[in-house]
């Protein structure tokens, strides 16, 4: 019985993604997969990955790329300020970049990325939605617009079928993943995604982290929502994923073990690139991946070069520079791309904090990224430059940076870019040539 995968994931509560029929490969694949016990088998080329990490809650762009050079930066932050590198010891000033920016010293691990022309840092970067409502602004930063205008999907999600596709590059069950517990707002809509909360609690017996999701982004456990059926169709291909996902619970039994001595913070963001670079290593046909890390939101005690946004920083940089490291050669392949729905106000408050900001800092990392440089028009952050007196303008649209790397690294066509991009006209004319095509 051949039974369009649409069938179910239409019906509403039961949504949920079947890899048994449709252009997904079906069960032959799923097997494939399972069947490489360690995830390091190939079971067929993956080419091209996108990897996007969300800093949920706002995160101080000021201080991730401290701009140094930029006397109206001391001015507003007399005690959350990153000292310069020339007026503070090795391990509390900003590190040198291009004798203007600097990186925050807990993100140390990152400077040899960007000094071997890895790393790309976009400073000034944002939504021109001047809201800073931090749900409002995810919102409309993940489904890709800058204003509410009635998109129901995520952009993510549309990139999945702008894709190039053919025989050597088919559509498998993992094209899109996102190390979640739901689906993320940016990988909503008609194309399917899979959330994964832990891959190594990824199974069944109603397993929470285990969450199939298809156009409605809504999601259960496998194996309560099989068992309560009672549709033909789901008795029939659903039971084959069904059979097919419990074989891929046995790679847990074999553990991972990263490769080039990486080694990953134990925090759940490490936890999450780490089972991204395992799955990419893996070849089972990753495409996109999505991961998130909150605590952004510094409106008290933020601190400068210690303090509560010092550690936060400190296990991001080294979470990706050992993402970085474990895939290797494989990074020629993958692009990494940082984003944050805003940034934080210049002037700190009261409370030795920031508040809901404008423009912050986007990083971009991988093979064909050009890094070794800061993007960007600097607009400074001289009083008459501010966006609404208070905070660093927007000069780099989000969505030309997105637009910039799927053309570029996944060669989206500029009509399927529109699609990507329903609200905004993408043209590389105000690309920042970050990536190379």
């Amino acid at each position: 019985m051949n039974v369009n995968r649409r069938v179910f994931l239409k019906s509403g509560a039961m949504a949920f993604l079947c890899a048994g029929a449709g252009p997904f490969g079906g069960l032959p694949f799923l097997r494939q997969a399972a069947l490489a016990a360690d995830l390091g088998a190939s079971t067929l080329n993956n080419d091209k990955v996108l990897v996007c990490i969300f800093q949920r809650g706002a995160v101080d762009g000021l201080s991730m790329v401290v701009p140094h050079g930029d006397p109206f930066y001391y001015q507003n932050r007399q005690e959350i300020s990153i000292a310069r590198p020339s007026q503070a010891a090795a391990d509390a000033g900003a590190l040198d970049l291009d004798g203007y920016f600097g990186l925050h010293p807990s993100l140390a691990a990152l400077l040899p990325l960007y000094q071997a022309g890895h790393l790309a840092p976009i400073q000034a970067c944002g939504s021109p939605n001047s809201s800073r409502s931090h749900f409002d602004s995810q919102d409309l930063m993940e489904s890709g617009v800058d204003e509410p205008c009635g998109v129901q999907d995520g952009w993510l999600n549309r990139l999945v079928a702008a894709c190039p596709e053919d025989s050597a590059h088919p559509r498998t069950a993992f094209d899109a993943i996102s190390m979640t517990s739901v689906i993320p707002r940016s990988l909503q809509g008609e194309e399917d995604a899979l959330a994964i909360r832990d891959l190594d609690t990824f199974g069944l017996n109603g397993d929470a982290g285990t969450m199939l999701a298809g156009p409605t982004g809504t999601s259960n456990g496998f194996e309560s929502m099989y068992g309560s059926a009672v549709d033909t169709v789901l008795h029939g291909t659903a039971k084959e994923s069904f059979d097919a996902l419990a074989l891929l619970q046995q790679t847990r039994n074999v553990p991972y073990r990263p490769s080039n001595g990486a080694v990953y913070p134990e925090a759940t963001f490490g936890r999450n690139l780490r089972q991204i670079a395992q799955l990419i290593k893996a070849r089972v046909g990753v495409k996109i991946a999505f991961a998130e890390v909150d605590g952004w939101d510094t409106h008290a005690n933020q601190g400068n070069d210690k303090g509560q946004l010092a550690t936060r920083l400190k296990g991001f940089g080294d979470a990706l520079a050992a993402f970085h490291r474990d895939l290797g050669d494989r990074m020629a392949d993958v692009v990494v791309v940082t984003m944050s729905e805003f940034g934080r106000a210049v002037h700190q408050n009261g409370n030795r904090g920031t508040d809901h900001g404008h423009a912050t800092c986007f990083f971009t990392m991988g093979g064909s990224i050009k890094g070794g440089k800061v993007y960007g028009d600097w607009p400074t952050l001289a009083p008459d430059k501010l966006f609404q007196n208070r905070d660093l303008a927007v000069t780099t649209d989000f969505r030309d940076v997105f637009g910039e790397i799927v053309a570029r690294h996944f060669g989206v066509s500029p009509t399927d870019m529109a699609k990507l991009f329903p609200t905004y006209t993408v043209d590389a004319q105000r690309f920042r040539n970050f990536c190379a095509a």
